[in-house]
């Protein structure tokens, strides 16, 4: 058998493989499927001409050649094609997972692709497919295909079948960046978002400071007329969000983290376990603790304490 040997050094050029990997990888492939055929001989190796591209059998007893079987052609000129096809393959592989191991942590567009497995949405994200397994997507989304849509990306690794991308609908860096994607004051480091909390698909409270004077960050981030923040929650489908003021003192900062509820006082009673006491009106108590809790749940998260929170009762006389 005769390898193509300028074809050979041209798909390794093309595909960035070593033209003597490529050729070890041959030798071992076919030495490998030699050996197992019944009428092998044990101390057999395939070795290539580096010159004239023959694949012959040799024994580390003698430099002549060993008499080929029947078909030895034909079986390896499938080994050969295999083992190519796999190399390329397997570099390809590489290059997508470096390409967007890259990108771990920020956001990708892709359409939706109607999938094996009803229950995970696949991402056609160009040069390579993504998945959004059932805990990464939002239960109140629609995955329709044909569909453009943004997603996180969570983890990338080498799969059995090839580049595994992690990508979530439902993780809190999504609303991280895509508020980047719309406010350059977000993207240029100007307005810094301190912190997410979320429950996604239903509503997320976002916490901003500023790094240069005389820039209003919540302000920021709602944009003229409300069309940055409005453009985010209609990327996420409707999802309510809550952007609040950061602040290194947590009396305010947690006052702030319960809009869209007025806060009377704000006191910490145990700052060791991060426990703190917040008064509200008594006709506000309802809306301070939300629906389900979800308001006073989103803060403690947000903020990293524990709020106990109290109606203002005034007494009639």
């Amino acid at each position: 058998m005769i390898v193509d040997l300028g074809a050979l050094q041209t798909l390794s050029i093309a595909n960035a493989i070593s033209f003597d990997r490529l050729i070890v990888e041959i030798e071992t492939a076919v030495t490998q499927g030699y050996l197992e055929s019944l009428e092998a001989n044990q101390q057999a190796r395939a070795k290539l001409n580096r010159e004239t591209g023959q694949i012959s059998l040799f024994t580390n007893e003698s430099e002549e050649p060993l008499e080929e079987p029947a078909d030895f052609n034909r079986f390896v000129t499938g080994i050969v094609r295999r083992t190519v096809k796999l190399k390329i393959r397997e570099m390809n592989d590489l290059k997508i997972v470096g390409e967007f191991t890259a990108v771990v942590g920020d956001v990708v567009h892709g359409v939706i692709q109607q999938g094996r497995d009803v229950r995970v949405v696949f991402v056609n994200l160009g040069s390579a497919e993504g998945r959004i397994p059932q805990q990464e997507q939002v239960p109140t989304e629609k995955y329709e295909h044909g569909d453009r849509i943004k997603a996180f990306v969570v983890e990338v690794k080498q799969g059995p079948k090839g580049p595994d991308i992690l990508l979530s609908r439902t993780h809190p860096g999504l609303v991280k960046k895509l508020f980047s994607l719309e406010v350059p004051e977000v993207l240029s480091g100007v307005v810094e978002i301190m912190g997410v909390a979320r429950e996604a698909g239903a509503r997320t409270k976002i916490s901003v400071r500023t790094h240069r004077a005389g820039v209003n960050p919540k302000g920021s981030l709602i944009g003229p007329m409300g069309t940055r923040v409005q453009s985010v929650m209609n990327e996420l489908q409707g999802e309510k969000i809550d952007i609040v003021d950061w602040s290194e003192d947590p009396s305010l900062y947690v006052a702030a983290a319960l809009a869209p509820s007025r806060v009377i006082s704000s006191e910490v009673v145990d700052e060791e376990r991060r426990q703190i006491k917040v008064v509200v009106p008594d006709f506000q108590l309802s809306l301070a603790i939300g629906k389900d809790g979800q308001n006073a749940r989103l803060a403690a998260r947000l903020t990293g304490w524990r709020i106990d929170i109290h109606a203002d009762h005034v007494e009639v006389g």
